[in-house]
C-alpha cells in the first residue's frame, strides 16, 4: 500500500553524513484564481535546506566566485517560491542558520523571518528587484515579489519505501531520497503576486506536497504528477484520484542503477503501483524526452504483473522555467532543468487478463507538474 502517511520522513534529514554534504527541501505546487481577472495561475513554494554543519551567520552561497575559490560548500535555508505562465519566474530568499528556527522532528516545522513551512501551514514573501536579480548571479534567481499565507491539508500519499525507511542508519546508500506525503493536497488561502491577489481553495487549487533528500541530485531528472483528472469512460472529473511518476537514474554507493522510475496511479480509491523497488511486481519501466520547437514532451510506459499504465505529456515552453539548485559540495550540475505546472496529457491504464490487456479507463489530465533534466555525468 503506497498510500501510507509518514510524517517521520516528513521531518528533517539532515544528520550524521548528510548534515555537512546533504540537502533537504519541502516543496508545493497549487493553482490560484485571481481575484481581478478570474484567472488561473499555478505556483510553487519550496524550503530548501542546505550543509547546515558548516552554517555560518551569514549563508555561503556555493555559486559566489569567491567561495569557490576558497572551496567553501553552500550552507543556507533557500527560500524558493515562484509561478507558472508566460511570466513564469523563480525567486529566491537566502537566510544563514543562525536566522533559521527549525523542529526536526516530526511534525516538521521550519521558520526564518516571515516564512515559515510545516505539515499545516504555509506563510511568507520573497522581494528581489530586477537590479538585484542582474547583481547577484550567485542568487540563481528572477526579480519579482510573492507573499503568500495558506492552510495545507495533505489528503493522498505516495509512501515510496525503498531506500527512505530508515535513511539515517546508511545515509549514504542512495544519492537522492523521495518521500510524497501529499501527492494530492489541498490548499486554502490567498497568494500575492506581483501586486495581483490569487485565492487558492481546496476544489480549485489541484494541490501536491512532497521532499527530497540526499547527497546529489539525480540525471536525468523526471517527475509528472497531477489529481486534476477525467475520466472518458465514465465522463466525470476523478475526485479522489492521483498520479505520481519520478526519478530517473538512481544512484547506490555512488554507482547509477539503469534508467528507472517510481510511479503511482491512485484511482477513485484502488492503487496501481509501478514501484521498481517492489520486486514481486515486476516491475518493467521505459521512457522518453522531447524538446520540440513549441513544448517539451514526456511519455512514460510502466507495467507490473497485474497492470500497464501509458503516461503521455507535454507543456509548453513559454509556461516553463529552467530552476536552479546548487549540490552541497557547491557544483551546479543542471542547467537546463525544465519544470512547469501547466501540462496536459493522457493516462491510458490497462488491467492484463488471461486474454491480453484489457482497458480500464482514459484518462485526460491537466494542471500537470512535469520536470526533466540531464546532464553528462
Amino acid at each position: 500500500m503506497f498510500n501510507h502517511h509518514d510524517l517521520s520522513r516528513d521531518a528533517s534529514m539532515l544528520k550524521g553524513p548528510l548534515a555537512h554534504q546533504g540537502y533537504d527541501w519541502w516543496w508545493h505546487s497549487f493553482t490560484g484564481i485571481s481575484q481581478k481577472t478570474g484567472k488561473e495561475k499555478a505556483f510553487f513554494i519550496e524550503f530548501f535546506t542546505c550543509n547546515p554543519a558548516l552554517g555560518e551567520k551569514d549563508p555561503i552561497l556555493g555559486q559566489l566566485p569567491a567561495n569557490q575559490k576558497d572551496g567553501r560548500k553552500p550552507s543556507y535555508l533557500m527560500v524558493k517560491a515562484g509561478s507558472w505562465g508566460k511570466d513564469a519566474a523563480q525567486l529566491h530568499r537566502f537566510f544563514g542558520w543562525n536566522d533559521v528556527s527549525m523542529h526536526k522532528a516530526a511534525p516538521y516545522r521550519i521558520e526564518a523571518g516571515d516564512c515559515l513551512a510545516s505539515e499545516a501551514l504555509l506563510k511568507g514573501s520573497i522581494s528581489i528587484t530586477p537590479e538585484e536579480a542582474e547583481a547577484h548571479p550567485e542568487w540563481m534567481c528572477d526579480a519579482g515579489r510573492m507573499s503568500w499565507e495558506l492552510a495545507v491539508d495533505k489528503k493522498i500519499a505516495f509512501n515510496v519505501g525503498y531506500g527512505a525507511s530508515k535513511p539515517m542508519r546508511d545515509a549514504e546508500a542512495f544519492a537522492m531520497y523521495w518521500h510524497a506525503e501529499g501527492m494530492k493536497t489541498s490548499y486554502s488561502g490567498t497568494v500575492i503576486w506581483n501586486d495581483e491577489v490569487y485565492d487558492v481553495t481546496p476544489d480549485t487549487c489541484y494541490g501536491y506536497a512532497d521532499k527530497n533528500w540526499g547527497r546529489d541530485f539525480t540525471s536525468p531528472w523526471v517527475w509528472l504528477s497531477s489529481n486534476s483528472l477525467y475520466s472518458t469512460k465514465l465522463q466525470k472529473k476523478l475526485d479522489n484520484s492521483v498520479f505520481d511518476i519520478g526519478g530517473g537514474r538512481p544512484k547506490i554507493y555512488f554507482v547509477p542503477l539503469d534508467r528507472r522510475l517510481l510511479g503511482v496511479l491512485y484511482y477513485e480509491g484502488k492503487e496501481y503501483d509501478f514501484n521498481f523497488s517492489k520486486l514481486h511486481l515486476h516491475v518493467k519501466t521505459s521512457f522518453s524526452f522531447e524538446e520540440r520547437e513549441e513544448d517539451v514532451h514526456w511519455t512514460v510506459r510502466q507495467e507490473n504483473i497485474h497492470a500497464i499504465m501509458e503516461t503521455d505529456v507535454t507543456c509548453r515552453k513559454e509556461d516553463m522555467l529552467w530552476i536552479n539548485y546548487e549540490a552541497p559540495d557547491g557544483t551546479k550540475q543542471h542547467n537546463r532543468l525544465w519544470n512547469g505546472g501547466t501540462g496536459s496529457g493522457t493516462i491510458r491504464l490497462y488491467e492484463k487478463t488471461a486474454d491480453g490487456p484489457v482497458l480500464v479507463d482514459l484518462i485526460t489530465a491537466d494542471h500537470i507538474g512535469c520536470e526533466y533534466g540531464e546532464y553528462d555525468m
